[in-house]
This record gives C-alpha cells, structure tokens and sequence, in this order.
C-alpha cells in the first residue's frame, strides 16, 4: 500500500494475479451452462493455490442469460494483508468497475450472477445482496470449507431462501466435489488456513 496525494492513510488497491490474464485468453469468453461456468471457477482456485497467490477459493460474475464472463475473482486475504478480499468480494469489486456502478441489478444492465466455488462465508453472504446480481451458483458447501479448518462465519439455516426472498435464485452443489478437491489440495500443501483469533471461539468465562 503506499500513501498518494494528501493522505496520511494508504491507498488499498486490488489487483487480480497476471496468470488470471493469461487464463482469461478470450477477449468476450462465454459459457453457456452452468457447469461451464463453475468449472471456470473451479480453475480460477486451483490456480490460485498452485500458483501460490491465495486460498482455495475462486468466484466470477456472468451475465446469466447468455455466459458471458464479467469479472473473475480470487482470494486474495494473505497476500493482500486484507480479511475481505474473498474471491466472491474481488468478482464483485471488479464486477462493478467494469460497468461503472455500485449497483450490478440496475435496470440499464441484464441480470448477473454470482459462481462461487463454495458457499458464501457469513461477509460474502452479506455482500451478494447489496451488489445487485440476481444469481447465487455454488458449489462446496460451508461444511466442506470447514472441513479443512476455514471458519465460515454464523449464517442464520435459511440463508438460500433469505436470498431467494429478495429476488436471488440461489443453486447449490454444482460440480460440488470438483470444488472440494481443491479444498482437499491446498489442505494437503499445507495451505494457511487463515481465520483471525483460531482457537478462540467460545468465551472461557
């Protein structure tokens, strides 16, 4: 981070790994279902953690009527020294820099979803609503996240239908154990599993 203009605090700047350039090859990449799709993203977190720039996580934002890729995502928490930047949270950020607005829902743009390697965690699940997309695909499930020791964060039961009741289809378990092979893989390498205050759950007292 380095400080720019009058500032005393840093700038923060999120910036996508170069290897996601040289996967994205396509100039206007499409795909058509939906397995096609979380497969790409499935990619976008085995890269990540072969290439040594992140957690076991990949998202994207495509355009859900025709495939067309948006934005891609990574978790980029350890190297960015910064907790939010989930890989759902980067498509997001990106998402929205390419069209030029906060809201992804606005009525000038087609309807968007959100594919996410596994479910949201307790933030990202906070943030699909606020940014406007209409689609939730997942594939792992919270179970499997914490399987390898990630704290997903308390999220109330029904979270799918508090999506689904604001308008967001939500699908769940896509190519699920696609995704949790890479959970599997960045466990067995050793991979910081990187939850704030880890063993510190429950208050002794």
């Amino acid at each position: 981070m380095e400080r720019t203009g009058d500032s005393r605090f840093p700038d923060v700047t999120l910036r996508l790994p170069g290897w996601v350039d040289e996967l994205v090859s396509d100039t206007n990449p499409t795909f058509a279902s939906i397995e096609d799709r979380m497969r790409f993203a499935v990619e976008l977190s085995r890269s990540n953690v072969r290439n040594g720039t992140g957690g076991p996580f990949g998202a994207a934002v495509f355009e859900r009527e025709t495939g067309r890729l948006l934005a891609p995502g990574v978790n980029l928490v350890v190297g960015s020294g910064c907790s939010v930047f989930h890989a759902e949270m980067v498509a997001i950020m990106v998402a929205q820099k390419v069209v030029g607005t906060f809201d992804l829902g606005a009525e000038s743009l087609p309807a968007y979803e959100l594919v996410a390697t596994t479910e949201p965690c307790a933030m990202c699940l906070g943030a699909t609503p606020w940014s406007g997309v209409r689609g939730l695909v997942c594939g792992a499930r919270d179970e499997d996240a914490r399987a390898v020791g990630f704290d997903e964060g308390a999220k109330m039961s029904a979270w799918a239908g508090s999506l689904e009741d604001r308008g967001i289809s939500v699908r769940r378990d896509v190519l699920r154990g696609e995704a949790v092979s890479v959970l599997q893989e960045y466990a067995e390498l050793g991979g910081e599993v990187y939850n704030s205050r880890q063993g510190e759950r429950e208050d002794p007292r």
